[in-house]
């Protein structure tokens, strides 16, 4: 599987994990976090994390029942624009940067060895340490651009509210995550423990979820909300054409 692929799977992942533990109604009350029941701190996480113009994604851990593990650290907005990377430990590492129209990719070259081993030594050594390049509408890119998109994140919450089910929520005590306090709220069930540690200061941003059990087995902490993401891009010489490199079939990388 692409370096890509994964990311769009472990973000697609950290959305159904979100909803899993934060789905539901809007919540309108104005008390303490500490005081509400899980319920209700799980709609106030989803509510902020819905709202939030730009964050950054830390995903780490397996991704479905293959259990391929890696890790995605990745800032993103809603106008599209990322900046981050994707790690698959001893099958590779890309570094993504999209701003507007363009997008650039960076593979190593454990990458190109295990996942393009026709060839891709010859792309490794043409690239010497640069990016390919291509436009964001190059059906070639076309999962990177979606997971780029923070809404493509929100849809997939969105569109699967209707599903959420608060039964079985419980509240535990205040914790900290990265030296921030928290209020974990749990959702155990069928052999799976879901943890999101909501923010108890400030917004309630859901700051941490953990998964335990099932077919995933990972962390994903969420910060910089409403930060911009890095708007520095690639030069011309650090920059390959993707069309120049892999020709003109659309054939993902």
């Amino acid at each position: 599987m692409s370096g890509h692929r994964w990311a769009a799977r472990a973000a697609a992942g950290a959305a159904a994990v979100a909803l899993t533990v934060t789905g539901g109604t809007l919540a309108q009350a104005d008390d303490d976090i500490d005081t509400l029941p899980a319920e209700e701190v799980a709609e106030r996480a989803r509510d902020a994390l819905l709202d939030a113009r730009s964050l950054h994604l830390s995903a780490r851990g397996s991704v479905g029942a293959t259990g391929e593990e890696g890790s995605v650290d990745l800032t993103l907005d809603r106008e599209g624009n990322c900046a981050g990377g994707v790690d698959m430990g001893d099958d590779g590492s890309v570094e993504i940067v999209k701003r507007g129209d363009d997008v650039w990719l960076k593979p190593d070259a454990a990458f190109w060895k295990n996942h393009v081993p026709i060839g891709g030594s010859t792309f490794d050594k043409i690239l010497d340490g640069r990016y390919m390049k291509a436009g964001a509408d190059d059906p070639r890119m076309l999962e990177v651009t979606e997971f780029c998109d923070l809404d493509t994140f929100r849809e997939l919450m969105t569109d699967n509210a209707g599903d959420a089910d608060f039964d079985g929520l419980t509240k535990g005590a205040r914790t900290e995550v990265n030296g921030a306090p928290t209020v974990p709220v749990t959702r155990a069930e069928g052999g799976e423990r879901v943890t999101a540690y909501v923010a108890a200061e400030g917004t309630p941003y859901p700051v941490r979820i953990t998964v335990r059990g099932g077919d995933e087995e990972g962390t994903v902490d969420f910060s910089g909300f409403d930060r911009p993401v890095p708007t520095a891009t690639p030069s011309a010489d650090e920059t390959v054409d993707i069309t120049a490199l892999l020709g003109r079939s659309i054939k993902p990388v």
